[in-house]
């Protein structure tokens, strides 16, 4: 069994992309900024943006935090997205997600401009992404397949369960591990909640790819032997031994499944750290598009 070590390769992404950015900066270039819009104060956003704006200084990229009250109107946090839209300093932003209720998300998303979209939400980023051309791949699958690309992960012909079908994950993942190419060319089926013969279905899969949100919900009497098990879900469960009062844990019964799986993500250091770095790479897309535009 081999982990499929999402820290230990999105490092090596970041210290790539490092690289270019230095080179960037001897050619006297202006390097990315990547903005990020955060309403209220949710504690796992919180703690994700600071991860994204961390990550930004780290590899020398400019980054900018929006933070806005919870009580902040649709009508403001449109505002603030269209004055993003045009300022010319900002490369790409991601309106960090959930919204508060009284905030329709689908308005905001679709207000976005597609050229700055680095989290691949809007529909015409989507779009391209199913039809294979050149866009912004949604960050969390973009991540998934570099790493099953990155640790030669056999995927030719192979039968891929995902289970969830979110346009954040689930439906860009069946649609990409479809495609040609790398870490591609599988036979994929998509699952989710209301799925009858959902055990018939994983016992049969070659690569599993969960991203239900359930803990602990992947069993290992629901795993062939030797698939490959990618593990996307995430969930604080409280725990009042814990330092921090819970422990994060992934939707797969990592202590079981993984001595069956061949390749297993963890939880966390798996999915989670690819997702951040892949959002840079996007960053750094949107700088190269906007440079050669201009």
């Amino acid at each position: 069994m081999i982990i499929l070590d999402g820290k230990k390769i999105s490092n090596e992404i970041k210290e790539e992309i490092t690289v270019e950015v230095l080179a960037m900066k001897e050619r006297g270039e202006k390097v990315p900024h990547l903005a990020a819009v955060l309403v209220g104060n949710d504690g796992a956003s919180l703690t994700y943006v600071g991860s994204k704006v961390r990550s930004c200084k780290k590899i020398g990229f400019e980054s900018t935090l929006v933070h806005l009250p919870e009580e902040t109107t649709e009508k403001a946090l449109l505002q603030k997205v269209h004055e993003l839209n045009d300022d010319d300093d900002i490369d790409g932003y991601i309106v960090q997600l959930p919204l508060p209720k009284h905030i329709d998300e689908e308005k905001v998303l679709m207000a976005v401009d597609p050229d700055k979209d680095v989290d691949g939400f809007h529909p015409v980023n989507f779009g391209k992404m199913a039809l294979d051309m050149e866009t912004f791949i949604s960050a969390t699958p973009y991540g998934i397949m570099e790493l099953l690309r990155r640790y030669k992960v056999d995927t030719e012909g192979k039968h891929a369960v995902v289970i969830g079908r979110s346009h954040i994950v689930g439906r860009p993942m069946s649609i990409l591990m479809s495609q040609k190419g790398k870490a591609a060319n599988c036979t994929v089926t998509l699952t989710h909640s209301r799925t009858k013969n959902m055990k018939e279905l994983t016992l049969q899969a070659d690569i599993i790819v969960s991203a239900l949100g359930v803990p602990h919900f992947l069993k290992a009497d629901m795993v062939k032997e030797g698939a490959v098990i990618i593990d996307v879900g995430i969930t604080r469960v409280p725990d009042d031994s814990k330092e921090r009062g819970y422990y994060l844990t992934g939707d797969v019964d990592f202590e079981n499944v993984s001595k069956k799986a061949s390749y297993i993500t963890p939880v966390p250091g798996g999915v989670g750290p690819m997702t951040i770095a892949m959002l840079l790479k996007n960053t750094l897309l949107a700088r190269e598009r906007h440079r050669n535009k201009g």
